[in-house]
């Protein structure tokens, strides 16, 4: 890649996300963490207001932008594909939204571009049971405004219980969604699949995210759990879904 090709990927790379560090760029560039040291230093010198420093990420100024860009054949089509595999695993509002973006990213591709993009031979079926979407939408709500959750959760087992917990993430695994959380029947955290929960509710109360139960706590408690299957450690029941 050429340096000027990747100092723009680096302005693309930190507008389009909240924090990024030297080394997300550097795996994504494929390039060292000292030579974005380098681009990044390089980039201020000309003008370009990226806040932040070596060690814990960067991010762009307020009131910078690029100009319009006008999308690659195979970026067009990329876009159709992830917008096909996930509208039908999206809830009713998402989707609807998906719908109408990807209509307004075809209609100012030339005629050509949109033809590839919308002949894209892939295609993914509809999930079967429509109240997983349901509650899909119901935990977007609940996560965004920080509300606590009331669920009757069914086991493998087929056992009932009845739970209190606060969302954090929604996650998707090819077959199943799972509701990430922290738990406070059992003080830590829990994932549910979508399919075994068997009533929500949205209770009036809401919770702050405290140190050690955040959504970034609960990634790095999956990573971990994933560390003990990989290396043969037992794991409980509610550790997994």
């Amino acid at each position: 890649m050429r340096r000027a090709d990747r100092l723009f990927q680096i302005i693309l790379l930190i507008g389009g996300r909240r924090l990024s560090t030297a080394a997300f760029l550097a795996q994504r560039l494929d390039v060292s963490p000292r030579t974005v040291y380098r681009d990044i230093a390089d980039l201020q010198g000309q003008g370009v207001p990226i806040e932040g420093e070596a060690g814990v990420g960067y991010r762009l100024g307020a009131g910078f932008h690029l100009p319009p860009l006008m999308f690659k054949p195979e970026e067009a089509s990329a876009l159709v594909a992830a917008a096909r595999l996930a509208q039908n695993r999206l809830d009713p509002v998402l989707a609807r939204a998906l719908e109408a973006a990807l209509h307004k990213v075809l209609n100012v591709l030339p005629p050509l571009a949109r033809h590839q993009a919308e002949s894209l031979p892939l295609y993914a079926p509809p999930v079967a049971d429509t109240l997983i979407l349901t509650h899909l939408q119901t935990l977007r709500k609940a996560i965004a405004a920080r509300l606590k959750l009331d669920l009757r959760y069914r086991d493998a087992d087929g056992v009932d219980s009845q739970r209190r917990v606060r969302p954090l993430g929604c996650f998707y695994w090819g077959e199943v969604w799972t509701l990430g959380s922290w738990c406070e029947l059992r003080a830590g955290f829990r994932s549910f699949r979508l399919d075994r929960i068997m009533a929500l509710r949205l209770s009036s109360e809401h919770f702050r995210d405290e140190p050690g139960c955040a959504l970034a706590d609960f990634l790095r408690h999956v990573g971990a759990d994933r560390e003990r299957l990989q290396t043969g450690s037992p794991m409980t029941r509610e550790q997994g879904f």
